[in-house]
Order: structure tokens, then sequence, then C-alpha cells
């Protein structure tokens, strides 16, 4: 199962997500219904680090399946400005792993306390972001030890596509959401040999992580697990930001990571490709298709089974071995990554 808890925790997701869809169905279904019966005119979400990350997601996978206006909260604003902006006939969800973050339970907090319908997404039922709020949807990931968070994230991906389903009383949507945990199974075991195609980039020490769309968020993941455990620079960009100034650092040999797994968003990641290739960049793509291959230096294949709007949820999977396969060749503990303890406190 793996040496360290990063690596099984990685390896435990496919069983952790089905865990969330067969016993979590009927609550969120019960909050989708009083939350449809609140007529929310916009959604605000309130997360940080990786719990950020699934907020991204939820502006896309609430904004085309559910045409909600979902925005990043500005926790700051509650606590070290204290000037909350007015929440009333909003729905707020606070996404975190622990549920402990100060200036993210303020945010729930000060939304209950105006009348916000409010939805805590989190590990800890009894967390202070749990009773913060009006509602608690857990997320069943059982104990993570890792202080990267990766089985916690994939199911707070699933959480928000539980919701969306929900929110749309489509069965379609469900019988999609049931292939997930397969999906992502068949996503690992076809990257088992990352390390031995990856070791090449052992010194490196800045990378580019794109993706668009939906993937965004698995970009701005991917990032984020490649900085908290190998200590690298990698910085995220969506595949239309990325051309508007940042495509200027890319030099012959500089490291790119693509995220372009089938769908609406494809195509502009993939035409990326090839100015990047006479630009000389290295190129990992994550991907199920296979047209890409001959173009990209490496690819880090993706069962093709689910759904461009569940594909994140599969997509981080390549991106999480990676960097335990960039730690572990720098001689690193994915497990104690420096500065940084399970539970981040901020206001």
């Amino acid at each position: 199962m793996g040496n360290t808890w990063f690596e099984r925790e990685i390896r435990e997701q496919p069983d952790v997500l089905a865990g969330l869809l067969a016993g979590g169905r009927e609550p969120i279904e019960e909050v989708a219904e009083r939350i449809r019966a609140y007529h929310p005119r916009s959604v605000v979400i309130a997360a940080r680090g990786t719990s950020g990350n699934a907020g991204r997601y939820a502006q896309y996978v609430l904004g085309a399946h559910n045409r909600l206006s979902v925005a990043l909260a500005t926790p700051s604003l509650y606590t070290v400005y204290q000037q909350p902006p007015d929440l009333s006939g909003s729905l707020v969800i606070g996404i975190s792993q622990s549920g402990q973050s100060t200036d993210i339970v303020s945010v729930v907090g000060e939304a209950r306390r105006q009348g916000a319908f409010t939805l805590a997404v989190t590990n800890d039922a009894d967390s202070p972001m749990a009773n913060a709020a009006e509602f608690c949807f857990p997320l069943r990931a059982g104990v993570e030890r890792a202080v990267a968070a990766t089985k916690t994230y994939t199911n707070e991906l699933l959480a928000v596509a539980m919701l969306s389903a929900a929110l749309a009383s489509d069965e379609e949507e469900w019988d999609a959401l049931a292939g997930v945990p397969e999906a992502l199974a068949a996503t690992i075991d076809a990257n088992d040999r990352l390390a031995q195609q990856t070791a090449r980039y052992t010194y490196v020490r800045h990378f580019v992580v794109i993706g668009r769309g939906y993937n965004y968020a698995t970009a701005c993941e991917v990032a984020l697990k490649l900085k908290e455990t190998s200590y690298v620079v990698a910085e995220p960009f969506s595949s239309a930001d990325f051309q508007h100034g940042p495509i200027a650092v890319i030099e012959a040999g500089f490291p790119v990571i693509l995220v372009a797994p089938s769908g609406e968003a494809f195509p502009d990641v993939a035409q990326l490709i090839a100015r990047l290739n006479d630009l000389g960049a290295e190129i990992i793509t994550i991907t199920d298709q296979a047209d890409v291959v001959s173009e990209s230096g490496i690819v880090l294949p993706l069962a093709p089974a689910v759904p461009e709007w569940l594909s994140p949820i599969v997509a981080v999977a390549p991106g999480q071995l990676l960097a335990l396969a960039q730690t572990e060749l720098r001689g690193f503990n994915p497990d104690q990554p420096r500065g940084l303890t399970k539970v981040t406190f901020t206001r």
C-alpha cells in the first residue's frame, strides 16, 4: 500500500470516495431540498489552501450545472478589517478538512448571523466550522495522517459534485458519479511507473502547471502538492491566462505540466503543446487523449471513464503521485513537510 501515509492515503482515495457515495446521497439530497426552497441568489464559498481549490471546482460545477453565481469569500474582510459584506439571500458553504481555521469559521458564523443558508463541508463534524453552520455534510474520509491533503481533497470535490447532482435532481449525473471510484483506481494503477518516468526532473526548481475550466482547480492543487512536499516553485495557470504574459518565462528545458482530460476545454489546453514545443519546453501531460502522446515528453494516463465535470476527481491523482515521486527522489519525507502542520490557523 506504500511506505508513507502520503502514498497510502493517495491509494485509499477510491475506497473513501465509494464510502461517501454510499453514505452521503440521502443527507446531501435533504440539504439540497432545503437549498431549493431557500432560492439562494448567489453562492459564497469560504475555504483556504487545498479546500480553496475545491472551491474553485465548485465555481465551475455549480455555475455550469446549476446556473448559480459562485464567488470565493474574502475572509480578511471578516477578521482583519471587520467589515463583512451583505450575505443575506446567499448560500454560504464552508469547505475545510479540519473545520478549525478561525477566518473560515468567522465567515460561516457571520453568514448564519445574517440569515444566510450555511453549509459546512468538513471531515470533522464536531469542528468549530460544523458548529457554526446550520447544516453539515461530513466528508467521511477517515483520519488523514499525512500533512499534505489527498483523500480529503478528492472527497471535497465529490461532495461538491454530489450537491450539484442533488440540486439538479439528475439521475444521469448520479449514474456518472457512481463510476468515479473505479476510474480513479484505474488511473492510480496506470501510473505505477511514474517515479521512473519523471526521475529526470529531480533537480528542477521551477514548474508551470496548466489547466482550464473544471481542471483549473486541478492545476492549482497539483502545483500546491509539489510546493508542499518537494519544495519546488510550481505556478498554476489557466491555459487562457498563461498566454496573456506568463508564457514569456518558457525557455528550452522548462518543465510544463498540462492537465488535459477529454472535454470542452481539451482543445484549448492541447493547442498549447505545439507552441510549447516550439519554445523547447519539457511537457508532462495528464490526459486520456492518445493523440497527444507523440507531442508530449511524458504522458501520465487517465482512465477515460468519466465526463469532464467529474474529471478533476480523477485527474489530480497523477499530480499527487508526481509530487510523491519528486519528494522521495529528492530525499524528503512527504509526511513531514517543513514548516507545515496538519491544521493551519489563520485569522
